[in-house]
């Protein structure tokens, strides 16, 4: 069946070019869509499925480049660029900014096909990812307050416990509090806890020192490191801005506050 492949939105000022690239990606098994200017796709895409934006660069009115950034906040795209004005600059500003590959015209069809399955297999991991966080967002919002704080300390590597020190509480009530945690964000471990909030970036790990220090010592290069003793895949964790910490993020100093 046709479309069977994936979406492609094909944006490129020449019909000749246009026309032929949707015949042949139609022909490939994808839902080929043809439009001839930046502004004609924005005004009229209106299918939200996971996508790749075959795109050229010279265009009237907005550029390649231009589109690009436009729709670097659009959920599950990926782009590609078909250009014959490219140039070295111009493939690495692409690149940099996301594209998924840089072709010039003319293109082998292999090369293209290649290429555009790729981005159409990436614009449905995001949306996957996006689907994801979305419903893992949904059960932390189940959470209570001192929920939230306990999940934090949990997900830091502390045992009952160094938690119970920690809130001021008594160990048994905080085994009650994780077991809720665990139930109502439907994980069977802290490990899977620890891999689906990096996954979804919608937990920002920190260790009790680096809390404290946000008071005034500092982190060194402002990232924390993996408290979770190797339950946390390595690598940059994610960013929140000061005003929207994530919703299981708790200090040390904050957990103090609360009483069970």
């Amino acid at each position: 069946m046709s479309g069977d492949r994936g979406l492609v939105f094909i944006v490129d000022d020449d019909d000749a070019v246009g026309t032929a690239m949707a015949r042949v990606l139609r022909a490939s098994g994808f839902d080929a869509q043809h439009f001839n200017s930046a502004s004609a796709f924005l005004r009229c895409r209106t299918d939200d499925r996971p996508a790749c934006v075959l795109l050229d660069f010279r265009m009237p009115e907005v550029n390649g480049l231009e589109l690009q950034k436009t729709l670097t906040d659009a959920q599950g795209l990926a782009v590609v660029f078909l250009t014959g004005h490219g140039d070295v600059q111009t493939s690495v500003a692409a690149m940099k900014a996301g594209a998924v590959d840089f072709l010039t015209k003319p293109v082998e069809e292999e090369l293209l096909l290649s290429a555009v399955t790729r981005a159409v297999e990436r614009s449905e991991a995001a949306q996957a990812t996006d689907r994801e966080r979305a419903a893992f967002l949904a059960r932390l919002a189940r959470l209570t307050p001192r929920e939230r704080q306990v999940g934090a300390l949990v997900i830091q590597g502390l045992l009952n416990k160094q938690i119970a020190g920690e809130l001021g509480t008594a160990e048994k009530t905080v085994k009650v509090h994780r077991a809720r945690v665990m139930e109502k964000l439907k994980v069977g471990s802290v490990a899977e806890l620890a891999r689906l909030a990096e996954r979804t970036h919608t937990l920002y790990v920190e260790r009790p020192a680096e809390a404290k220090a946000a008071t005034g010592t500092g982190a060194p290069n402002g990232h924390a490191g993996d408290a979770t003793n190797g339950q946390l895949a390595t690598g940059a964790a994610p960013g929140y801005p000061a005003t929207g910490r994530s919703p299981l993020h708790a200090t040390a100093a904050s957990a103090k506050r609360g009483r069970s």
